[in-house]
């Protein structure tokens, strides 16, 4: 067992990192109350049904899979029944789910009655080494990624490995992509771990080492006011990419990061995306991630900050105009 401590002054909390602590959420977690556990239709019923026996009067809320589900009208659903059931400001809300059940938990936490406690427990690869730890929480609008949210701090996150082995390989590997990403940016013994390519073996230290870089990060920039952005490495092209459709986030990320790295770096990055079974290049005309990418939410004006990896490990951040990364997407178009 590993616990991480995420110093954040009032708003610090734990991330046990455990196998089986989904058995133990009643040890680890406050659920002597009333509690939403909060998941979709594609993971197992068993994992929300664990915690909510935990719990002092649990409900399961389940949601249908995928990015749909981070909707205004399916945040109000969840509100609406809340509401029905009696929540208080002293009951809380658990994640039991990917990224998409995360955000949607965490902004639905952080609206209701102004806000109350939010436990997080991430079921995917992509969860567990990013997007649980944070306290980004957000919902999609008008095909906008993450436009309507809120910074939200989760009172303690349980990272369970065992959750893991009913994940599909493709699953696995969009989520190592965020973890590669650590690697490339902050950590170049972690980006060695992908290089080595025992990956199955090196699973417990590539996600231990991935939550240790995003700490750090949040820890020195809460609400993404400057190094925080490091952890969009790849994202703004590959949020373009996503908007087209047909691919995971994971995938759209790896691609994202390829025209981002040094010409010295990307046939060693494309060398490890080839072996994780992830895609380099993409079918899409470069005019739709074009225009997606121009509706990224972290654009300023004509402008957008972009990070580039010189070498693992290093990174450099500088303002571009979107027009000169029309180039850069056009190296990873068919």
């Amino acid at each position: 067992m590993n616990i991480l401590h995420m110093n954040l002054g009032a708003d610090s909390y734990d991330i046990v990192i455990e196998r089986g602590a989904l058995q133990k959420a009643g040890e680890y977690l406050d659920l002597d109350r009333k509690v939403l556990v909060l998941t979709d239709d594609g993971v197992p019923k068993q994992y929300a049904q664990t915690v909510a026996a935990q719990a002092k009067d649990g409900f399961v809320f389940t949601v249908p899979q995928g990015e749909d589900s981070k909707s205004i009208p399916q945040f109000s659903m969840i509100l609406s029944d809340m509401l029905k059931r009696g929540f208080s400001r002293k009951d809380a809300v658990v994640a039991v789910g990917g990224g998409v059940v995360g955000d949607l938990a965490g902004f639905v936490a952080s609206a209701y009655m102004r806000g109350i406690d939010f436990y997080n427990i991430p079921t995917t690869v992509l969860s567990q080494v990013d997007s649980s730890i944070g306290g980004k929480t957000a919902v999609n609008l008008d095909g906008v990624k993450n436009i309507v949210g809120a910074f939200y701090q989760p009172k303690k996150v349980l990272v369970d490995l065992d959750l893991l082995d009913t994940l599909d390989d493709r699953l696995v590997s969009e989520g190592l992509a965020e973890a590669l990403k650590m690697g490339l940016t902050s950590d170049e013994k972690l980006f060695e771990l992908f290089e080595k390519g025992n990956i199955k073996e090196s699973m417990d230290e590539i996600i231990l080492r991935s939550l240790m870089v995003k700490k750090a990060v949040v820890e020195q920039d809460e609400k993404e006011q400057g190094l925080r952005r490091i952890l969009n490495f790849g994202h703004t092209i590959g949020h373009g990419i996503e908007s087209c459709g047909g691919l995971y986030h994971g995938e759209c990320v790896a691609v994202g990061m390829i025209p981002m790295v040094s010409d010295e770096l990307r046939p060693r990055l494309i060398g490890i995306l080839v072996n994780l079974r992830l895609p380099s290049s993409v079918n899409v005309n470069p005019d739709e991630i074009y225009e997606a990418m121009t509706h990224d939410k972290k654009g300023e004006g004509d402008y957008v900050t972009v990070t580039t990896v010189p070498r693992p490990g290093e990174f450099e951040m500088n303002r571009v105009r979107f027009e000169d990364l029309y180039p850069m997407i056009q190296m990873i178009t068919k």
